[in-house]
């Protein structure tokens, strides 16, 4: 096969890849390495091309795992990447031309070999592996070699943080770059800055996003457990030890990723063109006559086309999104808290000047304006999403920068339209963009600031034309769509609640309501209130049946007291419970347009208009005594209002009405209502969180990662239709 190969078939018979596999041990300064790193290969670009890769080489990876404790050649791989990343950071002494390619394809075939290890055995064998070394007899390790693991873990990051993404006109007073242009110009002419600056960044975009996805590669094992891992090798040398004091730099370079969107580099475009007499910063390469594994064949690869969905992403920015929710919810140590955790907790704006907390070694500083623009621009993604939810609900400096924004409606908007296409997204992404509602309306000022916002045009509303509406009201109507459709497909009591639960937060700063608004209010009252003679129906008639009687009339009020017999059957407890939870929802609908009335009549005579229009709804509640108490209000409106109207005569219009309710609103004294304790409700997570949030993160990496394939077959963390 050798240099000609181009052929994904061919590649379990490559004599380099059979020598690495092989019985003999490799040194690490053999020259073997040269050979098999300087290959012109793209990284693959999508699963299912990494799919195709790693069916080809399984009988590689399988051999190199059984052959590996006899012969090192793992360690011996590592030990060559870890030289050539050091490598990196040297300027002038510099002579190896090929260090920046050959690192990079040296961590390309690391990230797939682990990938296959840790999907085959435990934390404690892949230790072993990392352990072996080169020696003439069988089955040895060394006992004081380096700890290899923790050497590449901190070498990853390192790159991660370290090795800028170079751009023209930036990093120019680094010495590694002086050195560079200085090397270029002796031998190229034109534009040092602009030509060399796309070229290195290119190769440096290409070895970032590798150690990007090598890190979460090396997380992965959490896959392959039904349980979630709350003591981890891996998760011990990143929580501890020389990967500690990279912790913030770490995030904040994962956080810039994301925020950059920088998108990947064309196919092909950085390889360096050949210099005329042979020579060149990547000899051998750009010319397809390299030693190596691939020079024809790539996936994807130089000179292919990709994809219009490829061209419109930034692979690094989701590959990093990725391992910052990886690392954001690893479980905490015994001993210490999540590091990765502390650090999104606590970073600050960098327009904020006060001290750090000494309590908080992690703590640093981002550009949060910067961040606000990529969380409203990105939220069409699960993970973004899912992020903004982490920053909103643990990050203090976050929550209030974001309540401070004039402009909140670039953020609501799209988390708006994430809960409107509910039967697009799936019920994780629907839950969070919901949660994400519920903190945002726990401030008061974030409720009366909505109603100021007006939009026009919202196309993306299809039930009816909204030429202008506030952002208030817009809000209402796509939580109480999301209600209604909750009713009626998933029935999911958690969605109801927090969907009541943010509209309760809202009432009472509710503010000249749109007439649409308020109608779906009401209409969503008179849905819940035919479901509720149903399911009571339908409990009456079982429990008549049970009592063999058929002229017994039952009131409503008196169900409960029969859910205590001895014959009460499955049925009529599953009746019981759902006439429960629907009289529940029903209360905290009468809530909230309790809520309204009591503290902003006057701001809502839409509303009003509503609730006059449909008054017969109300009649069957008023002596229900569940509802007896928040009825007295609405009632007292009703009547009020009901009046007025009848005073003013019949063939009234509906200008005229609502005028007169206006009118009506000022005249009404504000002591005749009752007042009640104010609707507030607060999200806090569930007890032992990771048991929701690990699985959902994964499920991610699993479905969104660039270039990472695992066998459906081989999870155990979650289901396939999980999330």
């Amino acid at each position: 096969m050798g240099a000609n190969s181009s052929s994904i078939s061919e590649l379990p018979e490559n004599e380099y890849l059979q020598k690495l596999s092989g019985s003999e041990p490799i040194s690490e300064n053999d020259p073997f390495w040269n050979q098999l790193l300087s290959f012109s290969f793209t990284t693959p670009t999508n699963s299912a091309d990494l799919k195709l890769l790693e069916e080809a080489t399984i009988s590689v990876c399988k051999s190199l795992v059984e052959k590996n404790p006899r012969t090192g050649n793992l360690g011996s791989l590592i030990k060559v990447f870890l030289s050539r990343t050091k490598e990196l950071k040297i300027s002038a002494e510099c002579q190896n031309h090929l260090f920046i390619w050959q690192a990079h394809n040296a961590l390309f075939i690391i990230c797939c070999l682990l990938k296959v290890f840790i999907s085959r055995m435990s934390e404690e064998e892949l230790q072993l592996h990392f352990t072996y070394e080169e020696k003439a007899g069988p089955s040895s390790y060394g006992t004081e070699c380096e700890d290899l693991i923790e050497e590449l873990l901190c070498c990853l990051i390192q790159l991660i943080v370290e090795i800028p993404l170079l751009y023209p006109c930036q990093h120019t007073d680094s010495n590694w770059w002086k050195w560079l242009c200085s090397w270029y110009r002796g031998r190229y002419s034109g534009g040092v800055t602009s030509a060399l600056g796309y070229a290195v960044r290119d190769i440096t975009y290409s070895i970032s996003l590798e150690a990007v996805t090598t890190l979460i590669v090396f997380l992965s094992c959490q896959l392959f457990h039904k349980e979630i891992l709350r003591e981890s090798i891996i998760h011990k040398y990143l929580m501890h030890g020389r990967c500690l004091p990279y912790t913030s730099r770490l995030v904040k370079t994962l956080l810039y990723n994301f925020i950059r969107q920088e998108r990947s580099p064309p196919p092909g475009t950085h390889v360096f063109q050949q210099q005329t007499d042979g020579g060149g910063l990547l000899y051998g390469i750009a010319s397809g006559v390299a030693t190596g594994l691939w020079t024809v064949f790539t996936l994807g690869g130089v000179g292919s086309k990709a994809s219009a969905q490829l061209e419109q992403c930034s692979p690094l920015a989701s590959q990093s999104l990725l391992l910052l929710l990886v690392l954001a919810n690893l479980t905490d140590a015994p001993d210490t808290p999540n590091p990765y955790r502390q650090a999104i907790m606590s970073f600050k704006n960098t327009q904020d000047n006060t001290a750090f907390s000494s309590s908080n070694p992690h703590a640093f500083q981002i550009n949060f304006n910067s961040l606000y623009t990529a969380l409203c621009e990105q939220q069409k993604s699960d993970q973004a999403t899912l992020l903004l939810y982490m920053l909103l609900h643990q990050n203090s400096n976050v929550r209030t920068y974001v309540l401070a924004r004039t402009d909140i409606e670039n953020l609501v908007l799209p988390i708006l339209e994430i809960l409107y296409h509910v039967e697009e997204r799936n019920s994780h992404h629907v839950y969070m963009a919901l949660i994400i509602l519920l903190i945002l309306t726990e401030d008061d000022g974030f409720n009366r600031s909505i109603h100021e916002v007006i939009l026009k045009n919202i196309t993306w509303y299809a039930e009816r034309v909204l030429t202008e509406i506030s952002l208030g009201s817009l809000l209402i109507l796509v939580v109480i769509r999301t209600i209604q459709y909750n009713m009626t497909r998933t029935r999911d009591k958690y969605l109801h609640t927090n969907c009541l639960a943010a509209l309760a937060n809202m009432s009472a700063q509710f503010r000249s309501l749109h007439q649409y608004a308020a109608q779906r209010i009401i209409s969503l009252f008179s849905l819940l209130s035919k479901k509720h003679n149903k399911v009571l129906e339908q409990a009456t008639q079982s429990l008549r049946g049970s009592l063999g009687s058929n002229d017994s009339p039952l009131p409503d009020y008196h169900f409960w007291e029969m859910s205590d017999c001895l014959h009460v059957s499955e049925t009529k407890l599953r009746h019981a419970q759902d006439l429960n939870v629907i009289e529940e929802v029903i209360r905290m609908m009468l809530e909230i347009i309790n809520s309204c009335l009591t503290n902003s009549l006057h701001h809502n005579p839409n509303l009003v208009y509503a609730l006059l229009y449909k008054r017969d709804l109300f009649e069957q509640f008023r002596t229900h005594p569940s509802f007896q108490d928040i009825m007295q209000n609405i009632d007292l409106v009703i009547s009020f209002f009901s009046s007025r109207l009848e005073q003013a005569g019949a063939e009234l219009s509906v200008e005229r009405v609502l005028e007169i309710i206006k009118q009506g609103a000022v005249a009404l004294p504000k002591d005749r209502l009752r007042k009640f304790p104010e609707l507030k409700f607060k999200y806090v997570e569930e007890e032992q969180p990771e048991e929701f949030f690990i699985p959902y993160v994964w499920s991610l990496v699993y479905n969104s990662a660039v270039a990472l394939y695992w066998n459906p077959r081989d999870i155990q963390l979650f289901t396939m239709d999980s999330g």
